[in-house]
């Protein structure tokens, strides 16, 4: 589609790194709109102003103003800040909703994220920017893509206003009781497009209603649409077909590069990947593992069954019964929790269980390691991969989602791939895919995979043309 002016955006999301993370969402709200920006793309991002962002996030922002938003019978002020450092970032502030702890979690999820989606859409009005396109992100913004359907859309500044939906994780549907409908302002006609087994879905409501949808892999894309992996809504991906694309997200290549990266020890390059050695041998010094040159392998996880942690609890012991270490990172559910934690105690100097989240270690952690185990459940698309790749250490992963779509299982006799693959989830499966890693660890091949890992190119270079084709797209046929 040609246009005299600078395709507009506005980019909708519960989070966005650096300023409230909390997963693969913040970093990618945090990274592609700057990419997009160097496209030529007038594009610009709003997130609730939670409490717990860092003050010093703060400093250079500018308050424009507040209005009031209505859900039923409430009136509820909203403020907007805006910070401008390369890309204008919008705060929607109500202490009320957003003066908390941490993103979610609370038993008024419903009203919380109901009044961003409508303090999202009066913004406009507000701030006189009316985009092309709306690109809403998973469940939290799902009410936008319907609310500018059934009631904005009639208004003139905003009828010619498309919406991309992109999901995120569908596993995550927001899912609420039907007396939502009349917070959001909503006719009930509406119903059957938000209705889910006799609640109402935030997501199935940007699924209905977006001009269309996007998910994080190609792979992924195709898996949701099937009962095992839809979470009930497999029969709206295949309704909606015809809109959804899988676009793979990327990770940015210049703050996550091994030979300039602050945060690692010894810099190193593919000509020079004998220096991880002098990084394990720090990072061993700094978790108090045996310093010895030994396969280490590692995990950089939120700790949940989708993270195929379970497996490698069931494949732990036979995994330390090789010559191996073992370092873990991450916080997530408590049985997992302490069960890395048990897991160090009975094996000391040789695992090292971290649960916390920093991310100057997981960059350590990155470094070091030999083998990264990412043996997920299912994967919409997975950053740990892309980092252990960009860092020389080779995944071990289950073929699902994204990881199928970025890792190709090495073959010892034509020199290619960069990891290690199973396809059937069990422990014996990753056991397998472990000892296939540690074999060619000790052959002369580790270096070519090695090698084979660091020349994948998973930046966002690509990953935004492909947005940039699929708003052209959605403005020109849709």
């Amino acid at each position: 589609m040609v246009k005299s002016e600078p395709l507009k955006v506005l980019v909708v999301s519960s989070e966005a790194a650096p300023f409230a993370k909390s997963g693969g969402l913040g970093d990618v709200v945090g990274s592609l709109p700057r990419i997009l920006k160097d496209r030529g793309a007038d594009i610009r991002v709003v997130i609730p102003k939670y409490r717990s962002i860092k003050n010093e996030h703060f400093i250079g922002i500018n308050y424009l103003g507040s209005f009031e938003t209505i859900l039923s019978w409430r009136k509820q002020p909203a403020g907007i800040l805006l910070k401008d450092d390369g890309i204008k970032t919008y705060f929607v502030e109500n202490d009320y909703y957003f003066g908390r702890e941490g993103y979610y979690g609370y038993g008024d999820d419903n009203e919380r994220f109901a009044f961003f989606c409508k303090a999202v859409l009066e913004m406009l009005r507000f701030i006189d920017f009316y985009p092309d396109i709306i690109h809403c992100n998973d469940w939290q913004t799902g009410p936008i893509c319907m609310l500018l359907k059934e009631i904005y859309g009639k208004f003139t500044s905003y009828k010619n206003i498309k919406s991309l939906y992109t999901i995120h994780n569908l596993q995550y549907q927001g899912t609420f009781s039907r007396e939502t409908m009349e917070m959001l302002g909503i006719p009930d006609y509406c119903y059957g497009n938000m209705e889910f087994y006799g609640q109402v879905s935030f997501m199935k409501s940007g699924l209905m209603y977006a001009d269309a949808i996007s998910t994080v892999s190609p792979t992924y894309a195709e898996e949701i649409k099937t009962f095992q992996y839809g979470y009930g809504l497999d029969g709206v991906m295949r309704l909606r077909e015809d809109r959804l694309f899988g676009i793979l997200n990327g990770i940015d290549y210049e703050a996550n590069n091994p030979a300039t990266d602050g945060r690692i020890d010894f810099n190193y390059d593919i000509n020079s990947v004998e220096k991880k050695k002098l990084n394990k041998n720090e990072l061993q010094k700094l978790l108090g593992l045996e310093q010895r040159d030994v396969p280490l392998i590692s995990v950089i996880s939120r700790l949940a069954d989708q993270k195929g942690l379970d497996l490698v609890s069931w494949a732990s012991e036979e995994m330390l019964n090789r010559d191996v270490q073992f370092v873990i990172l991450g916080t997530g559910e408590k049985r997992l929790e302490d069960f890395f934690k048990g897991l160090q105690e009975r094996h000391k100097g040789k695992v090292s269980a971290n649960i916390t989240f920093n991310d100057i270690l997981a960059q350590k952690i990155y470094a070091s390691s030999d083998i990264f185990l990412m043996p997920s459940l299912f994967e919409p698309c997975g950053l740990g991969q892309m980092f252990s790749l960009r860092y020389g250490t080779v995944p071990v992963v289950r073929k699902t989602g994204g990881l199928c779509d970025t890792v190709v299982h090495f073959n010892r006799e034509t020199k290619t791939g960069n990891g290690f693959v199973f396809e059937h989830y069990t422990a014996d499966g990753l056991m397998w895919a472990i000892n296939q890693a540690l074999e060619t660890y000790y052959s002369d091949d580790w270096i070519t995979v090695v090698k084979n890992a660091m020349s994948c190119n998973y930046s966002w270079d690509k990953s935004a043309d492909d947005y940039i084709k699929l708003y052209d797209k959605i403005l020109s046929e849709y």
